[in-house]
């Protein structure tokens, strides 16, 4: 099993982290508590600049949650589209060549799901397997390569599309000044990412895939996640992340390695998601790496924010591109969240 490619597509909307708050420090002008928090809060997520769905003045004339939703099965669209299309190329397969499809989100709802409106839009087979999952939030890019592997074990020449598209800033709600969301205004960013992975009977040069985990952490269902209502996506976050990132992660991560005669000094590679600053840092002390290993997953965060479901995979790529380590070493891919949750895979390069 081998992820053949991997491939991010981004809104073209692009703005640095002090333009973001100007625009909420406007709208919610009326907040003096905000207003004299927001710029702390901002400050400590450690993002200087994201991508956004829309143009940023376009957000406050927009009212209802189907208002949002609607902008965001078109942009997701548009996004997805050009995520399977790119991750195709530099995979040299085609649409055609695709069983299944692994969709993730947590920003948007639509029934038909994503995976099936793009099958209108790219000429996959009748047949095409689909698996549309929501849910799983940050986590859900590792744990969709993993579920993604799981099928080409028993399909050896199988192609599967592992496709991500979290759209944030469309979660947006003028109305909701919890502290939970007005962080998340200054954290999340928006994209699309892809990846195909495929059987060992299919030629590809990208990280085999040796082994994946996932940990459940029973009773943590409060940590994070949404509450839905007619309003929209209400975000739950939890102070205990960092938390349980610190306790959980590198035990977890060590068990996994040791399984395989491994250290954690064995590792080439760390394909983190970045989460938040006290999340990375709480990774990083847990797995005992340095920020030099996580390096990439700093820069992510800085300049993209944390894109959810996304982050993992757009780090993946970037490792790919630049920082691909020598054949043969290993790398660990790992994700946290809802449930809580974390999914780890072994690779090798």
């Amino acid at each position: 099993m081998r992820i053949a490619s991997v491939a991010s597509a981004l809104p073209e909307h692009y703005y640095d982290q002090g333009t973001v708050q100007k625009l909420l420090e406007s709208i919610w002008a009326d907040s003096p508590e905000i207003l004299r928090r927001l710029p702390s809060l901002f400050a400590n997520c450690g993002v200087e600049g994201r991508h956004f769905a829309l143009p940023l003045e376009r957000y406050a004339q927009l009212s209802t949650f189907g208002q949002f939703n609607d902008e965001w099965i078109r942009c997701a669209l548009e996004l997805g589209e050009k995520a399977i299309g790119l991750a195709l190329e530099r995979a040299k397969l085609r649409p055609e060549d695709v069983d299944a499809i692994y969709f993730s989100t947590v920003t948007g709802l639509a029934a038909p799901s994503l995976d099936a409106r793009l099958a209108n839009r790219l000429p996959f087979r009748s047949d095409i397997k689909r698996v549309p999952m929501f849910g799983l939030g940050c986590v859900a890019g590792a744990a969709a390569v993993s579920r993604a592997a799981d099928f080409v074990r028993g399909k050896r020449d199988g192609v599967v599309l592992v496709l991500t598209v979290e759209l944030c800033s469309l979660t947006w709600q003028r109305e909701d000044l919890s502290l939970a969301h007005v962080i998340s205004t200054g954290l999340f960013g928006d994209g699309a990412t892809c990846a195909v992975v495929v059987g060992d009977q299919r030629a590809a040069d990208g990280p085999r895939i040796v082994d994946t985990r996932s940990v459940f952490y029973p009773d943590t269902e409060d940590v994070m996640g949404w509450r839905i209502s007619e309003h929209g996506f209400h975000l739950i976050l939890s102070p205990s992340v960092p938390s349980i990132a610190r306790e959980r992660l590198g035990p977890d991560v060590h068990e996994f390695l040791a399984d395989h005669g491994l250290k954690s000094t064995d590792i080439a590679s760390w394909v983190c998601h970045p989460g938040g600053p006290k999340v990375l840092s709480a990774a990083r002390d847990s797995l005992g790496v340095t920020d030099d290993d996580l390096a990439l997953s700093w820069e992510s965060l800085r300049n993209a924010g944390n894109m959810s479901s996304a982050s993992v995979l757009l780090i993946l790529e970037r490792t790919w591109q630049r920082r691909r380590p020598a054949p043969g070493t290993r790398g660990v891919m790992l994700a946290m969240g809802p449930g809580f949750c974390s999914e780890l895979l072994l690779l090798e390069w």
